[in-house]
């Protein structure tokens, strides 16, 4: 009787190792790379920045702190190097305010259903017509938006030039920021709430309205103060649709409107004599505090209306 005896299996080989040291070592290095290059970015970006407002506050704070500052205007002042009283900018500011909110009027309702048009509904050739007219507007200079209200104010129509004329202007250049930047917070909102709504038998209109829009409220709000910031330190326009007046004019449809820049403007022209050189720098440092204050009020209104999921 035989017995078969399985033959012993051979041992197997050992297989090679691979060495990911090499290969880790290269992503570390990129990675470092980029880190580095990108912090290098981020603080060449922010020595500007820092300069001018180290320079703006540090020669126009002390300005602020008067009161006569908030609470006077132009009126009265006398020639540069005989005037020593550096009075008041209340009729800027109120002009700044006037015509800012005036723009935004015009323009957020505008950029608002244009930007809905665009995600919602727009389809074709008409869509494509729209946002690249959206793309032409977000590339033209304020000049050329003032030159444009100066013509069909002035040429065609034969009116008077007033200060809502400026609010027009601007209008023009805050329409494509606000439409795109709604735009892309529309475009955040998931497609399943719409869906969901749609499910449930509600109208497109009412889905925008109940849905799509409060979800994306606080994207919006930052897209309108984004357009009102720019708004608000445009020069151009107004120096060509709103002369400088040192009164206060709280009338947007009648007479000359001071504002801001144009108070800058107007005191820059003799800025070697010490109190129209502390005009330009608190107007300059009044205008950064307003848009900072604005953008504050408006992140915060932005929070508290913010969608709960």
């Amino acid at each position: 009787m035989t017995t078969d005896i399985a033959a012993p299996e051979a041992p197997e080989a050992p297989r090679p190792t691979v060495s990911l040291d090499g290969r880790s070592g290269g992503r570390k290095a990129k990675n470092t790379l980029a880190t580095v290059l990108v912090w290098a970015a981020f603080l060449l970006a922010l020595v500007p920045l820092v300069w001018i407002m180290w320079t703006v506050l540090g020669r126009g704070f002390h300005v602020l702190l008067s009161a006569t500052w908030w609470q006077k205007d132009q009126s009265g002042a006398l020639p540069p190097g005989f005037d020593t009283n550096v009075r008041g900018m209340r009729h800027a500011l109120v002009g700044t305010l006037l015509m800012s909110l005036l723009t935004t009027v015009i323009a957020v309702p505008i950029a608002i259903l244009t930007a809905i048009y665009l995600v919602e509904y727009g389809r074709g050739r008409v869509a494509r017509v729209v946002s690249f007219m959206v793309d032409i507007l977000s590339g033209i200079p304020s000049i050329v938006a003032a030159l444009f209200i100066f013509a069909a104010w002035v040429t065609t129509f034969g009116l008077k030039i007033i200060p809502a004329c400026a609010s027009l202007a601007l209008a023009m250049l805050m329409i494509p920021v606000v439409t795109r930047s709604t735009e892309e917070m529309l475009k955040l909102v998931p497609n399943e709430l719409r869906e969901a709504s749609y499910a449930l038998g509600v109208p497109k209109w009412k889905t925008i309205v109940r849905i799509v829009l409060p979800t994306s409220f606080s994207g919006i709000v930052t897209g309108v103060l984004l357009g009102f910031s720019r708004v608000a330190g445009e020069t151009a326009p107004l120096l060509l649709l709103a002369a400088y007046t040192p009164y206060l004019n709280e009338n947007l449809f009648s007479g000359s409107m001071a504002a801001l820049p144009t108070l800058i403007n107007n005191q820059f022209l003799s800025i070697n004599d010490p109190i129209s050189g502390q005009r330009v720098w608190g107007a300059a440092c009044t205008l950064i505090l307003l848009v900072l204050v604005i953008n504050l009020l408006g992140r915060l209104v932005g929070r508290l209306a913010k969608v709960k999921r």
